[in-house]
């Protein structure tokens, strides 16, 4: 793949976004198409800005950052701006806004017992969340939309109010398909008949199949596997996320379920990607080179346990910032991950950026992957 670079025009309309939380300034930017100079330039005003807006209108945001010492009036090195850790989001709600803007709530998935982190969303950070979701994606599947098959229930979409990160998952991913068919029953049952008629209905058409990691392996892959039914997915394109903690307690690594699902449907084009509901839309995606990608909306780091930065293929904890979050601060968060940042700008794929890749929750961390069970719909 050949990456073209973004032109002076696209340049001079980055200077203007850091006053502007619409992301016009660099929306029709292709988001992988800034080399680390580029996107520094910009991206600095950018945390800068809404560091100072959470400072001024989030209590708790402004606590933390006064208790650090961290002036937020004075523009940092992008290393030394501070990160919140994920659990707070459980623990607080944290608004940036009055309540009366805010137009849906995400919560994250956990296990029964678990508390579950809240987002609080008005509406300039929910379409932002869905443009650049919409920008990422279709970078990977193009611009048209395919017959899209979700593997999941329908069921798990009811309250569109209120969203659990799998809801809000499949919504999200839902704008890029049509014919969408879900292919599991309220019983959590592979519909096989379901789902044999609808690629009947698009034989030879290329097909967007969505779910999240662990609901695909249980649900799907291994009600192909035990009756032997096959299907013909090998026009598929896969985009699946989340649930990575149960699977690699059972030895199933991502090369692993690759392998096993292509055995029983034919599908090549299986594409992982990582993202949390604490910056829902600035997801990284996995490329054919198999790593994950940073955007020009999105950006990672790897931290020692003295939180200082690693180096190249180091692994640490993970830091994750996002240009999307203007309702709660949530702009950078400092994640339960750990992980490895494999290259910037030089990867195989042609895209641009930093490139890596996640290894799991650290030592004593709750499970909190949004498809770990689906008893939390």
């Amino acid at each position: 793949m050949i990456r073209v670079r973004c032109s002076i025009r696209h340049l001079d309309k980055m200077n203007q976004f850091a006053t502007v939380f619409d992301l016009k300034g660099i929306y029709d930017i292709p988001p992988f198409s800034l080399v680390k100079q580029e996107k520094d330039a910009f991206y600095l005003d950018a945390l800068y800005s809404l560091t100072k807006h959470h400072y001024e209108n989030c209590f708790q945001y402004q606590k933390i950052l006064d208790t650090i010492g961290f002036d937020p009036t004075i523009k940092h090195n992008l290393e030394d701006m501070p990160p919140i850790p994920v659990r707070l989001f459980k623990d607080y709600d944290l608004l940036s806004v009055d309540k009366s803007q805010i137009i849906k709530t995400m919560t994250s998935s956990g296990t029964t017992g678990q508390s579950v982190s809240k987002i609080f969303l008005d509406r300039i950070t929910s379409i932002n969340q869905t443009k650049v979701l919409a920008k990422i994606v279709s970078d990977f599947t193009g611009e048209k939309r395919l017959p899209m098959l979700i593997v999941d229930t329908k069921s798990v979409i009811k309250n569109r109010n209120l969203f659990s990160a799998r809801g809000a998952g499949i919504l999200g991913f839902s704008m890029f398909g049509r014919d969408i068919t879900y292919a599991i029953d309220e019983d959590m049952q592979l519909d096989f008949e379901m789902v044999e008629a609808f690629l009947k209905k698009h034989k030879d058409e290329n097909i967007l199949i969505f779910g999240f990691t662990f609901i695909i392996w249980e649900y799907f892959y291994k009600k192909l596997a035990e009756t032997g039914k096959k299907l013909a997915l090998q026009n598929g394109i896969m985009i699946h996320g989340g649930g990575w903690k149960k699977l690699n307690e059972n030895a199933v690594d991502n090369k692993t379920f690759k392998y096993s699902l292509e055995s029983v449907c034919g599908i090549k084009k299986v594409y992982n990607y990582y993202g949390m509901v604490e910056q829902t839309g600035s997801i990284f995606m996995e490329c054919d080179a198999g790593y994950l990608h940073s955007s020009i909306f999105s950006d990672v780091r790897v931290l020692k346990t003295d939180f200082s930065i690693c180096g190249l293929n180091e692994t640490g904890l993970v830091q994750l910032s996002s240009l999307l979050p203007y309702s709660y601060p949530g702009h950078i968060i400092l994640t339960e991950d750990t992980g490895e940042i494999i290259g910037e700008d030089d990867c195989s794929c042609g895209r641009f950026g930093k490139y890596f890749k996640i290894y799991g929750r650290v030592l004593d961390a709750e499970i909190r992957g949004c498809s770990d069970t689906h008893e939390a719909i």
